[in-house]
């Protein structure tokens, strides 16, 4: 069932992402891939838990490996001020990058194609880098409160392929244009391109606000997993304590 929604007890990446990944079947899915896409959550260069950690990435990259001979790309676009490759360097991506022999990819800096969805009120027309429709997309968020979206997890992880060349409107956040409508936005860019798998680190959890903050105590101690990435953010949503069903985004969401 694709829609299932794994959720385990945290003992180790290795093992627990391992776990939660096996429960839905993923190996035989990543398995059929030629190109996998992880993508992480690194708004900017602060340290887990306001960004996904680079031991859990790196425990995906080694499931992956271990049923498919995909190429396997890390890709981000950051939405602060520091540039990507700086964040990817401070958060120790390029050391991973480096020790797992894997890409590093920028989108904010990435060819762009065109999708097109005349029923979208937001984005009709979206821009998007190229690499996303190539892939298989693995979203890796952690589990986060939001000060404008209340949650920022799998879907609203996908706001980093937006390019600020489209989707900066002032300031230094590289993609404010979302900010204004920001439910409606998650909806409509996830319509143009969503995520084909999701792994959430909800190891500690974030239960007030996504760059700071207090951590959820006791920690959350899970990880989640499934194909379906608004399943997978309505049981994030729950592990922080929030009616899913007052979120805009994931009561809106028509899968249909």
């Amino acid at each position: 069932m694709m829609d299932k929604v794994a959720v385990v007890s945290f003992t180790s990446y290795h093992e627990s992402v391992a776990r939660a990944f096996d429960e839905i079947g993923a190996g035989p899915v990543l398995g059929r891939q030629q190109k996998v896409l992880v993508k992480p959550n690194l708004v900017d260069d602060i340290p887990y838990p306001v960004t996904t950690p680079a031991d859990c990435v790196g425990a995906i990259i080694d499931y992956v490996r271990s049923v498919s001979s995909a190429e396997i790309i890390v890709a981000e676009g950051s939405g602060g001020d520091a540039p990507t490759g700086e964040v990817f360097a401070a958060l120790g991506y390029t050391g991973l990058a480096a020790e797992k022999q894997v890409r590093l990819v920028d989108l904010n800096e990435e060819p762009l194609t065109r999708s097109e969805l005349p029923g979208c009120k937001i984005f009709r027309e979206y821009f998007i880098p190229r690499i996303a429709m190539e892939s298989f997309i693995i979203s890796v968020p952690v589990l986060k409160a939001h000060s404008f979206s209340t949650v920022t997890l799998s879907l609203k992880n996908m706001m980093g392929f937006a390019p600020p060349s489209h989707y900066q409107v002032g300031g230094f956040w590289k993609k404010s244009f979302f900010h204004n409508r920001i439910d409606e936005s998650i909806i409509e860019m996830n319509m143009h391109r969503k995520p084909d798998l999701t792994l959430l680190d909800a190891t500690t959890g974030m239960p007030d606000y996504h760059l700071g903050g207090r951590h959820c105590d006791p920690p959350v101690n899970k990880i989640v997993a499934s194909f379906d990435a608004l399943e997978a953010d309505r049981a994030g949503a729950r592990l922080l304590g929030f009616d899913w069903r007052r979120i805009g985004h994931l009561a809106g969401f028509n899968k249909n």
